[in-house]
């Protein structure tokens, strides 16, 4: 059985970091593609950030790029997201999830991803 457990979700302060853990288990974690999302109340769930299998590779929407970094630690089956700068609109519900498709023939849409969390809520507010 498949999991995928975040954790670090939080109130903060405009301007202030949280570091998102999300702990995979009942898969072959390194064969897989990791993503983490958010979904606002109204909005459809996004992406913001990907990583490749061996962690080599990272692709981020625009809208965190240079602020959120995904990295992913295989050895203990966890993928993270440092969130820095953070501001009253990345408040959400975030979800990391699995896709076991290939670095190169991955798509951004929750639909192509297999696995998911069950979210944590960040939200940002003075």
């Amino acid at each position: 059985q498949v999991q995928l457990v975040e954790s670090g979700g939080g109130l903060v302060q405009p301007g202030g970091s949280l570091r998102l853990s999300c702990a995979a288990s009942g898969l072959t974690f390194g064969s897989y593609t990791m993503g983490w999302f958010r979904q606002a109340p109204g909005q459809e769930r996004a992406i913001l950030a990907a990583i490749s299998r061996g962690g080599g590779l990272t692709d981020y929407a625009d809208s965190v790029k240079g602020r959120f970094t995904i990295s992913r630690d295989n050895a203990k089956n966890t993928v993270y997201l440092q969130m820095n700068s953070l501001k009253p609109e990345d408040t959400a519900v975030y979800y990391c999830a699995a896709d076991r498709a290939a670095w190169e023939t991955r798509s951004r849409l929750p639909d192509s991803y297999d696995y998911w969390g069950q979210g944590t809520q960040v939200t940002v507010s003075s």
